[in-house]
């Protein structure tokens, strides 16, 4: 009975877990470059009861057994499926075609990966225009530095071509390369990037090393699209689906544990 009630339980906190993600993916479907998540469970060890033996007068048993402990959350595995592009007024307005991410340096230090392309020019340290993130943090270019363009460059006059690089209309007003290009990083393992936001990403061990598209020739370019946003690649339904599961499986587990109460209730009042 206790062993009923545990896994009854093991299955609920397992199931509240799948219904916390399942909110996260709803609360950010029109969140820039976000990804969704998926829950995924395992088994917890199987307790033996009986082995293959034989009895006492020598007969085979048929056969050992086992009993389940429950089940718990093995993972939250991120999908990378392209989002849909929507236009933007906005000229710092970037969409990643293909596999690649935009290097952010963040208060830290550090380097983060993100598909949220909605940037623009802020005041650098030397009175020059840098490309940031909302939150500030510096785009960095091929080279893993901070993009920076001088005063005299108009920001609204500022393009992006489909291979990253910035440019800057001439006096016949036809725009010239300023030698300076937008950076895209891809990863052997993106499932094993760590999340440390809504739409940011860090490198780990299980991701594999960064792999710069500049300057690597085993990997398939992506393109950059000025004018648009890559959207949250949420599909509501399947997540309105998944959440009507979810509770119904949460229900079942809940069940398990008022049947187990019911029959401890039941075994407690053969003894009156």
């Amino acid at each position: 009975m206790v062993r009923s009630l545990w896994t009854g339980a093991t299955g609920m906190i397992a199931q509240q877990t799948s219904l916390d993600n399942i909110a996260n993916n709803l609360a950010n479907v029109n969140t820039t470059g976000f990804k969704s998540q998926s829950v995924e469970f395992k088994n917890l060890l199987y307790q033996t009861l009986q082995t293959k033996t034989t009895s006492a007068n020598g007969d085979t048993k048929p056969g050992s057994a086992q009993v389940g402990l429950g089940t718990r959350v093995s993972s939250l595995n991120t999908s990378f499926a392209q989002g849909s592009f929507f236009a933007s007024e906005s000229p710092t307005a970037f969409a990643i075609s293909g596999n690649g991410f935009f290097g952010v340096r963040a208060s830290d230090g550090q380097t983060y990966y993100t598909r949220n392309g909605n940037f623009g020019w802020t005041l650098a340290s030397n009175g020059g225009n840098m490309l940031a993130t909302s939150d500030g943090y510096p785009v960095l270019d091929t080279s893993g530095n901070p993009i920076i363009l001088g005063s005299q460059y108009t920001a609204s006059r500022i393009t992006v071509t489909a291979d990253g690089d910035i440019c800057y209309p001439d006096d016949k007003n036809n725009p010239q390369p300023l030698g300076i290009k937008v950076g895209l990083w891809q990863f052997n393992n993106p499932n094993g990037l760590s999340r440390e936001g809504d739409t940011l990403f860090a490198e780990t061990a299980a991701s594999g090393r960064s792999i710069n598209e500049s300057t690597s020739t085993n990997v398939r370019k992506s393109t950059i699209n000025q004018g648009y946003l890559e959207g949250s690649n949420v599909q509501v339904a399947d997540e309105m689906v998944n959440m009507i599961t979810t509770q119904r499986a949460y229900e079942l587990n809940s069940k398990v544990i008022t049947t187990s109460d019911t029959m401890l209730e039941e075994a407690n009042n053969l003894r009156r």
